[in-house]
């Protein structure tokens, strides 16, 4: 193919690769999507390699997909229509480091756990946890939140610039390093969660945050998952701040118990961190545990040290893992976000509709704000599995979106939640095409995700 040899000219060979294993790589992410290979894996090494590499795709007509920890899961990364493959995992270096501005520019590659080895040396961290060390390009692409969204929010508000490349190999910056600006168009906003559907994104400029001065973890069971999920609400609405808070449902602690030899009482239960200063986090976690009292919460058991906070979120970080360990099996994830005063009733719901799929499933998620996350275990084989599965997915998506929430709350739409995107944004959908339209006229940049 003769774009790839251009590649191998304008990059050089060792950044290029036909390499079978490579390929194979670049197929697919975590979803349980079908993997399709790309033609080439191009990792480029800085902004001139990737403008060479735009420039080149639209030359031949070649799409070209981002790839950054292979962690995604809709299948953002997964090349539908072959093409080149661009594996950020070289450019991974931090371009400035300001700690007295308390801000940080890296290239996409990096991941939060090396961005986070370097600046909590300096008493900073980067707090946006999704879970997996995924890169923080991905993370941009995706508007990545997780575990302290609660109190943090997600990747969009941690963003203070993005220099992107354009469909047509231009450059451009987003913002600057000021905490806020009311000029112009928030285009920052407008590329974080477009998934490399807009441009690609070569240096990202984010805000750090202090790291607490102490931290507790506490984790209390209920009898049912209805009252658990009325108790996250009630703690969000008492008004006392939370750092993190996470409901896991019964079936999810016997699976995580299974998988890790584990011991922890088998029952809807809620995770909560506490951090600030220590007569703060104290107090804070006094009256949590009281109001949890008063709703009839059994198993409060709190940890400050921080080898027992990790102990106290083994069964939250290795849920995934659980589900998916066993030989043969994928998991289907939801992943909806809903407005609060809906999270008891959506709960209940998705513990229905898994129920009703007969199949393995939990729930689980980042209630705090509103987000949480159906999983459920099927052989890839069997298509009547896979149909259920789905089934079960797509109708907590399409009543989230009836009452007010949203089909996705920090996956990202990628392969998976396309069909949906016309009930959740209307006519504003239309404008989003044109959006695309503009930016990339001949779809170049990974196409099929995103629009139906």
């Amino acid at each position: 193919m003769l774009f790839i040899s251009e590649l191998k000219k304008r990059l050089g060979a060792d950044k290029v690769t036909q390499n079978e294993t490579e390929l194979y790589r670049h197929s697919k992410d975590e979803s349980p999507h079908p993997p399709v290979e790309p033609d080439v894996v191009c990792f480029p090494e800085n902004t001139k390699d990737v403008i060479a590499i735009v420039e080149i795709a639209d030359q031949f007509g070649v799409n070209v997909t981002p790839y950054g920890a292979g962690s995604g899961l809709e299948g953002q990364a997964i090349p539908i229509n072959k093409g080149i493959s661009v594996d950020f995992e070289r450019m991974n270096k931090v371009l400035d480091f300001s700690p007295e501005d308390l801000t940080v520019t890296v290239q996409p590659g990096i991941t939060r756990m090396q961005l986070n080895e370097l600046i909590n040396k300096h008493g900073l961290q980067f707090p946006i946890d999704p879970g997996a060390d995924a890169s923080i390009g991905g993370m941009v692409a995706t508007n990545a939140s997780g575990t302290t969204a609660v109190k943090y929010g997600s990747m969009r508000d941690q963003l203070l610039n993005l220099e992107i490349v354009l469909a047509n190999g231009k450059v451009i910056r987003t913002g600057t390093r000021a905490k806020k600006s009311s000029s112009g168009y928030n285009l920052t906003g407008l590329f974080t969660g477009s998934e490399g559907t807009l441009g690609i994104v070569t240096e990202i400029t984010l805000r750090l945050h202090g790291i607490p001065e102490h931290i507790i973890a506490a984790r209390c069971t209920f009898d049912d998952i209805d009252t658990c999920a009325a108790a996250a609400t009630m703690i969000l609405q008492s008004g006392i701040p939370v750092l993190r808070m996470e409901l896991v449902d019964a079936e999810s602690i016997a699976t995580v118990n299974a998988y890790g030899d584990y011991d922890i009482p088998v029952a809807h239960s809620l995770f909560f961190e506490f951090a600030g200063t220590r007569g703060g986090t104290e107090e804070e976690a006094a009256t949590a545990k009281e109001l949890m009292r008063e709703l009839g919460c059994n198993d409060w058991e709190a940890a400050g040290t921080s080898k027992e906070r990790a102990q106290l979120w083994k069964a939250r970080h290795e849920m995934s893992y659980a589900y998916s360990h066993a030989e043969g099996v994928v998991v289907a994830g939801g992943d909806v976000c809903v407005p609060i005063s809906k999270l008891p009733e959506m709960v209940h719901l998705a513990r229905e509709l898994t129920d009703a799929s007969g199949l393995k499933s939990g729930v689980f998620g980042h209630v705090g704000d509103g987000n949480f996350h159906t999983i459920i275990a099927f052989d890839p084989n069997n298509p009547d599995e896979r149909a259920r599965a789905e089934q079960a997915n797509k109708a907590l998506a399409r009543r989230a979106i009836e009452v007010g929430g949203t089909c996705t709350g920090e996956h990202g739409v990628g392969l998976g939640k396309r069909q949906l995107q016309q009930a959740e944004h209307g006519e504003a959908l239309e404008i989003m095409k044109q959006m695309k339209q503009m930016l990339d006229p001949k779809n170049l940049f990974n196409p099929g995700k995103i629009f139906p």
